[in-house]
């Protein structure tokens, strides 16, 4: 049998092209569960994936899709049986491994989560890979002792996947959350979000001369990295907590060691790529349970398999606000 799949193939020594293709099963990449995909999202990574310099696809022929949610069509595993609902992220599916951007996916059964309760397939790929590391970003910054009474929690690039899901979790957690947009007319959708107070991009991601600010944030989710990171640290209050999960600003942070030295902050790192089963099983069940799904829903654009190469280029050009969900059997 035959199933459709977003095909990335090079076509030249910088060059590869991405359209779709009928594909039969005996192509899949090895693994003990087949999974009859039914979401998947556009994500950064994706992008990158669609890109001839995007460094992370070194094999061609690809399927690319960093995330999927579907039902098991077979399995070899115990842990799941036909008909079971499970959802994927990381592992570097999409990546190294052929992903959602497919009708069927086969893959290694301990990369896989349940379909938590309470969520759809249609639900949990418009949260996806940002909604999970907003999620584990949240975790991160709970473990470290944040709570809704110690002031404003900052979420910059929060008109992305990760800021928008991050802002909507805070805020039904009772945070004061302070969104960081650089997009004109976001304001609106991060408000409708929860967020208690817009911040213009320019107001945070500036190079300071000062090593310490005032104590503003009593944390910070930041899906943007570069300057902008730097800049937040020397405004955390003291013992305040950078939850760290892009670096669409880049790597390089220019950041000084007297934050960590005379306040105590914490610069907490968030991989979402391979995370422990029972924390990716908790970052889950609490997106079913603290995401209010009125506001998913807000988020959502849906699209189907041919028009997603051109949303790559969006969402790497920084043009895409929320979540775009990708019917695969569209």
């Amino acid at each position: 049998m035959t199933f459709r799949a977003l095909v990335v193939e090079k076509t030249g020594p910088s060059e590869v092209s991405a359209a779709v293709q009928a594909l039969s099963e005996d192509q899949l990449p090895d693994g003990n569960v087949t999974v009859a995909v039914q979401y998947s999202t556009v994500n950064y990574k994706d992008g990158l994936c669609m890109r001839a310099d995007g460094g992370l696809v070194r094999t061609y022929p690809h399927v690319p899709g960093i995330d999927f949610a579907g039902t098991v069509e077979s399995s070899s595993d115990p842990r799941y049986k036909p008909g079971d609902q499970v959802v994927l992220t990381g592992w570097r599916v999409g990546e190294t491994h052929w992903g959602g951007y497919a009708e069927k996916a086969r893959v290694n059964a301990d990369w896989l989560v349940p379909l938590p309760e309470g969520l759809t397939t249609r639900q949990a790929m418009a949260i996806g890979t940002a909604g999970f590391a907003a999620m584990l970003a949240v975790l991160a910054l709970e473990d470290h002792g944040l709570k809704p009474d110690q002031g404003e929690v900052l979420v910059t690039g929060a008109a992305g996947g990760v800021g928008s899901i991050a802002t909507a979790v805070l805020s039904q957690l009772g945070y004061d959350v302070a969104a960081v947009t650089g997009r004109p007319g976001a304001a609106d959708y991060l408000k409708s979000l929860g967020a208690t107070r817009i911040v213009a991009r320019q107001e945070i991601d500036t190079v300071s001369k000062k090593p310490l600010e005032s104590e503003t944030w009593a944390g910070c989710v930041d899906a943007v990295g570069g300057e902008m990171l730097a800049r937040v640290l020397g405004q955390l209050k003291r013992g305040g907590s950078v939850a760290a999960v892009g670096l669409a600003g880049g790597a390089k942070v220019p950041a000084n060691v007297i934050p960590f030295l005379l306040r105590g902050v914490n610069l907490l790192g968030i991989d979402s790529v391979m995370q422990p089963y029972e924390r990716r099983v908790t970052a889950w069940k609490r997106l079913a349970t603290d995401l209010p799904l009125e506001k998913l829903n807000a988020m959502i654009q849906q699209a189907n398999l041919a028009v997603v190469p051109s949303l790559g280029a969006q969402i790497l050009a920084g043009q895409v606000k929320g979540r775009i969900v990708v019917d695969v059997n569209a």
